[in-house]
């Protein structure tokens, strides 16, 4: 069957199109949520959701169960959505079980599902969630086959993922009861790198910021949007131009002690070092109202990115993206204190060699 992203999903699912079955595939648990509460409102009305709606995990509960809830109407509700959670748990299973020689292979775990699949029910939608699956394995061959594939994700780098993530903050503000500004729209996804749940999160807040005003402006997100403020990493672009550590490293004390945590300072200089980078490819000759344009950013922070591109060299911060990367992904990966990880990065970026 198709793969589809979770919009199309979503517009199928708003048309009508029959949909039997559909494997949720992907770690964002706002486009996860999102697709699996469109799917129920589709299929099962509020008062009959009780009834209508049951939830298992692959790791918990036995198949068999699962399989036989499927095949059993709804005595209270003509269709019924099932959801079976954690799928990944299942991968690997018979690779390994190939290697042993053993007859039986622990494949058929997920056999009757299969089997299932095969003539489904027709009062019943089943929806599988897994966080990542193989596409090589026979699991994700077999699912593939007989269901959508909903791919739960925006892109791989900030740049796929932020100008996608843009178009859903518009619904995300009307399911608060909010609206909000173009502009402040792509402001919040740029400040968030299209993190859809962290944009759900920030919306929530804003929306009690602005209260029965009930309008979500530019300012109001530079106001309470503190988590990834990016705008704020322009004060240290002089400072790693001119290498002047010790101001860089007060600078850095004080975001940590405003309560800014040590990936989304990573983040937000790695936003900048792009954009510095974009910045030195624009004419000489150009504004910065163009600028802004060009830039996807407020005329302001294109003046200012116009203006340090051309105090840092190309090669300078084609390496700081390198650096930026590998402090990111020690942050990430384990122990290391994210104080002294960001010292290093710091002195790193300022280093002769950096240039």
């Amino acid at each position: 069957m198709a793969t589809l992203d979770a919009k199309q999903f979503v517009e199928r699912v708003a048309r009508g199109k029959g949909v039997t079955g559909a494997l949720l595939l992907g770690s964002d648990f706002y486009l996860r949520d999102l697709c699996r509460a469109k799917v129920i409102d589709a299929f099962v009305p509020a008062e009959a959701r009780e009834w209508g709606v049951s939830r298992f995990s692959a790791v918990e509960d036995d198949l068999d169960r699962v399989v036989a809830q499927l095949q059993t109407p709804s005595m209270l509700s003509p269709r019924q959505v099932v959801i079976l959670q954690d799928v990944e748990a299942w991968q690997g299973r018979e690779e390994e079980d190939e290697e042993s020689g053993r007859e039986t292979k622990r494949s058929a775990i997920w056999q009757p599902l299969a089997d299932y699949l095969n003539d489904p029910a027709p009062f019943s939608c089943l929806l599988l969630e897994a966080a990542s699956l193989d596409r090589r394995t026979k699991l994700f061959k077999t699912l593939a086959e007989k269901m959508l594939v909903v791919s739960l994700s925006l892109g791989e780098t900030a740049e796929e993922r932020i100008p996608v993530a843009t178009a859903f903050v518009p619904q995300m503000a009307a399911d608060l009861g909010i609206t909000i500004e173009s502009e402040a729209s792509e402001d919040l996804a740029d400040l968030l790198d299209g993190d859809l749940t962290h944009m759900r999160s920030e919306l929530e807040k804003l929306a009690a910021y602005v209260a029965d005003r009930k309008h979500v402006t530019c300012e109001d997100v530079d106001a309470l949007v503190l988590s990834a403020k990016k705008y704020s990493v322009w004060q240290l672009a002089d400072m790693l131009a001119e290498r002047r550590r010790p101001p860089a490293l007060a600078f850095l004390d004080s975001l940590l002690r405003e309560g800014e945590q040590p990936p989304a300072i990573v983040g937000a200089l790695a936003w900048m070092y792009r954009k510095l980078i974009e910045a030195q490819e624009l004419s000489p000759r150009v504004s910065a109202g163009q600028a802004a344009g060009f830039l996807r950013m407020r005329q302001s922070a294109a003046a200012v990115a116009l203006e340090q591109s051309r105090k840092i060299p190309r090669r300078q911060l084609l390496d700081g993206l390198v650096a930026l990367y590998e402090a990111d992904s020690r942050l990430k990966s384990g122990p290391a204190d994210p104080r002294a990880v960001l010292e290093f990065l710091l002195a790193r970026l300022m280093s002769p060699s950096a240039a």
